[in-house]
């Protein structure tokens, strides 16, 4: 195997091309990298939605002080970014599937919830005015019916109960049913009115939303 070669097809020494990949290098290299991924991370908590249409090499190039190609060069794609942000963002919430436990669902899900508190994402609002109506209609109806039953809650467990109602009950709890676990309508209504069901066990029983079973 040929030695490599300079510009001016001269041999490399050894001694230079182990100073081009020296320990410093190297580390320079990785902070590079960790600076971009970085931004990218404060690019995404400042994000109006979940939407990452706005994380392109460009926009974290400028985030993290580097040019567009230095980004290129630590990440092919922007899939590849995308996918390393990802990683980075699960190992700093905490959050771990791997070895899932039943008992350890709420726990989880407790801290989730709590670090995806911390991004900027506005809660999506029914914004059509018609649609908006019918929805204010739907939550008082629901509220209603959790008030007759529940005599002695608060305000807030009251409407808390309401709206895990009106959560299970809604459009996407069950189109995601369908699209993302593969099933048959009838399966998905199965599943939410399984839901709705307990919920209603639990509020006949004078289960406050938070005191567990």
């Amino acid at each position: 195997m040929s030695p490599p070669r300079g510009a001016k097809g001269k041999s490399v020494p050894a001694a230079e091309r182990r100073r081009y990949d020296s320990p410093l290098r190297q580390q320079q290299t990785t902070e590079t990298r960790d600076r971009i991924l970085a931004a990218g991370a404060d690019l995404v908590r400042g994000f109006p939605s979940w939407d990452w249409q706005g994380l392109t090499f460009r926009a974290v190039g400028e985030r993290a002080g580097v040019s567009e190609r230095t980004v290129h060069r630590h990440f092919s794609t922007e899939r590849k970014l995308r996918d390393a942000l990802v990683q980075r963002l699960t190992e700093e919430s905490g959050v771990t599937l791997e070895g899932l436990k039943l008992d350890d669902f709420v726990a989880v899900v407790t801290r989730m919830f709590s670090y995806l508190s911390s991004f900027a994402v506005a809660p999506a609002t029914v914004a059509d005015p018609s649609f908006a109506a019918v929805d204010q209609h739907r939550r008082d109806s629901l509220l209603g019916a959790v008030v007759g039953a529940t005599p002695g809650w608060s305000v807030t467990e009251r409407q808390m109960a309401a709206a895990v109602l009106d959560m299970v009950s809604n459009v996407p709890p069950y189109e995601r049913l369908i699209a993302a676990w593969h099933m048959q309508p009838e399966q998905a209504i199965r599943c939410v009115t399984w839901v709705i069901g307990l919920v209603e066990e639990a509020i006949r029983q004078g289960r406050r939303p938070g005191l567990g079973p």
